[in-house]
């Protein structure tokens, strides 16, 4: 597969996946500090760190879709859609806990909305789980160009002169 969005010839979107998953997993661990009798201020960064997160993960589901376009039908295709699917199910459970804190005085989380985001996570850790076995589908092809026999020197004779190639 050859995505649409790269940088340097890498794709985007799995660059930017680990921004949301990275945010929200600070964010959690900041309400379990909070819920802990950490300083009072925790609740209140842990909530602007989860709106930032998702942020992330609507221009992350934005590279996802834009993607998915170059995918052709089969089994790929199935895991990159339940892989887009999975992601925003995370981000879905993190918009339910930003929205229930919106309306509170300090935006602190209490053990409830601690327990959905550790649900969202392990959520998340299963988009992780795919992401890898993605990569690992698109990678297959470049694995076989990468090999120590690719890069060995070959000589041509054309002409009467040796050209030596440094790589295949």
């Amino acid at each position: 597969m050859d995505s649409r969005l790269k940088v340097s010839g890498h794709p985007i979107q799995p660059m930017l996946v680990t921004f949301p998953l990275g945010l929200f997993v600070c964010a959690t661990l900041f309400d379990i500090a909070d819920l802990g009798g950490g300083p009072a201020f925790l609740g209140e960064v842990s909530y602007w760190i989860t709106v930032a997160g998702l942020v992330a993960a609507a221009l992350t589901a934005v590279a996802g879709m834009i993607d998915l376009w170059d995918v052709p039908a089969g089994p790929t295709r199935r895991t990159v859609v339940t892989f887009n699917l999975v992601n925003a199910g995370m981000a879905a459970l993190f918009v339910l806990v930003c929205l229930m804190r919106a309306g509170t005085a300090d935006r602190g989380a209490n053990g409830g909305l601690v327990a959905v985001e550790l649900l969202a996570l392990a959520v998340g850790a299963f988009g992780v789980r795919l992401g890898a076995v993605l990569m690992h589908r698109f990678d297959e092809a470049a694995d076989d160009a990468t090999t120590f026999d690719a890069l060995q020197p070959t000589a041509e004779i054309s002409a009467g002169t040796i050209y030596r190639a440094t790589a295949r």
